[in-house]
């Protein structure tokens, strides 16, 4: 990895974590359900584009988790505002609860299989991704339960709070030339995997 990049873990964890804070703040109805207009602009632009961008820039950088994961819930982000705006617009009808809680429940799994991947980054990557995977479940079952989805708004503030950190954590060490805050080990790697991350930074 050129040492000239700078790491887009830092903004992308920060789109994610800004935007999934100010949506389950509504979620959990500590602001009235009407505030969801000032989520959807940053589902489009800091969860959504800003997100997708950081992805990419994970790709230059050879780091495939990164670049699937921002890339991904950037998708994401601009999906489901595109998706609101429409609905609202009347350009979409309203999305059946089914349909809803399918959608939700797609990306649980996804997000599932990813925490197997966050397991070899960091504990705090690995936080991120377990409680965003239980957020989705929850979310789907709120579309049913109303008590779900309130509980789901503050599992979902938790999962925020994870991102922001660990993105802190990655500007500090960018900014302090040293790791400032934990985020913890990842599962150990084998010899060979070491010795193919050192070829990939000589490249």
């Amino acid at each position: 990895m050129n040492k000239d990049l700078a790491n887009p873990a830092a903004l992308g964890l920060g789109g994610f974590a800004l935007t999934t804070f100010i949506l389950n703040i509504v979620n959990a109805g500590l602001i009235p359900p009407e505030s969801l207009g000032m989520v959807l602009p940053m589902g489009l632009f800091y969860g959504g584009l800003a997100q997708f961008l950081a992805g990419m820039w994970e790709v230059r950088a050879g780091n495939t988790f990164g670049a699937t994961a921002f890339s991904s819930y950037g998708a994401f982000w601009m999906g489901f505002a595109l998706m609101e705006i429409f609905v609202q617009m009347g350009i979409f009808p309203p999305i059946p609860k089914e349909g809803l809680a399918v959608f939700l429940i797609a990306w649980g799994i996804f997000t599932g299989y990813m925490t197997f991947g966050a397991l070899r980054v960091s504990k705090a990557v690995t936080v991120v991704f377990v409680t965003l995977t239980i957020l989705f479940f929850l979310l789907a079952i709120g579309v049913f339960v109303p008590i779900v989805h309130r509980i789901a708004g503050f599992e979902g503030i938790l999962c925020a709070l994870s991102a922001w950190y660990t993105s802190l954590a990655v500007v500090l060490e960018a900014t302090w030339g040293r790791p400032v805050l934990p985020v913890g080990p990842a599962a150990r790697k084998s010899p060979e995997e070491k010795e193919r991350r050192e070829l990939a930074k000589v490249r």
